[in-house]
């Protein structure tokens, strides 16, 4: 009998929508109370500073803006899960245009402003079906604001690790909905049933060409929380180090997933 067709996870538009403004919101809190000197502070990526960094989130927004003012394409020829794999041909573009911004826009809380009012109206005046020319070929609206989420958790977090006590919260939707996607990425560049990949309480993907479980407790079973998953996924964290520091659980022989990682940079 061949295997059951996987099931292509679904997002509900609004809460997708909702969560990425509450991050958004999230982000803007804490930037206004950050000093000259911490704006000033580098990051874990690369020459940005927290300034570039924070300007870079602001694109998010923007790219969903810049995308709906471009002639809308004639079919959709992209998915959703291949955007992770997609971006990073545009690392070195996204680098230079998050110092641009940074320098042009001092006040960065009325930056995100804009760009926050400037995505509302657009989202208001497009559905969910409209398509979008991306990196990873033509996505819906509604898919594109799913990786949304993913770039303001990520990045949520590297603020966090470039200002110690900042403390930015996560939005529960939009953590949960990052977590998924890049679980689901896993699990379609490698596919299979051989190891369970668990990330409560958000995702449980099975990934990894072998033998297939039917029932109890399969022999791979990888397990870790939304956060680390997110660090491994993008590269933050190496997958031998979160072994080591006990914030993974992996057991069997199929349990490595270190050279699969990362999904994203």
């Amino acid at each position: 009998m061949p295997p059951a067709k996987k099931r292509t996870r679904t997002y509900d538009p609004a809460k997708i929508r909702t969560a990425v403004l509450a991050q958004l919101g999230n982000v803007r809190e804490a930037v206004r109370t950050l000093t000259p000197e911490q704006l000033a502070v580098p990051t874990r990526l690369g020459d940005w500073t927290v300034r570039d960094l924070v300007a870079h989130i602001g694109m998010a927004l923007g790219a969903v803006v810049r995308l709906l003012d471009e002639p809308e394409p004639a079919r959709q020829d992209g998915a959703l899960l291949d955007w992770p794999s997609a971006i990073g041909a545009d690392a070195a573009d996204i680098g230079a245009y998050a110092h641009e911004l940074a320098e042009r826009n001092p006040d960065l809380d009325a930056h995100l402003a804009d760009l926050e009012r400037n995505f509302i109206a657009h989202l208001d005046e497009n559905p969910g079906t409209r398509l979008l020319p991306t990196s990873a070929g033509a996505l819906t609206l509604a898919d594109y604001l799913v990786t949304r989420t993913v770039e303001l958790v990520v990045h949520t977090d590297d603020l966090n690790a470039a200002v110690p006590g900042l403390d930015i919260p996560y939005d529960r939707q939009a953590l949960a909905a990052c977590t998924r996607l890049l679980a689901d990425a896993l699990a379609a560049k490698a596919p299979g049933g051989s190891t369970e990949v668990r990330i409560p309480p958000y995702a449980v993907v099975q990934c990894v060409e072998g033998p297939r479980h039917t029932r109890g407790t399969p022999p791979n079973v990888v397990e870790t929380d939304p956060l680390t998953w997110i660090r491994l996924a993008t590269g933050r964290v190496q997958w031998k180090d979160a072994v080591h520091d006990a914030k993974v659980s992996a057991s069997g022989e199929r349990a490595d997933l270190g050279p699969l990682l990362p999904l994203l940079r």
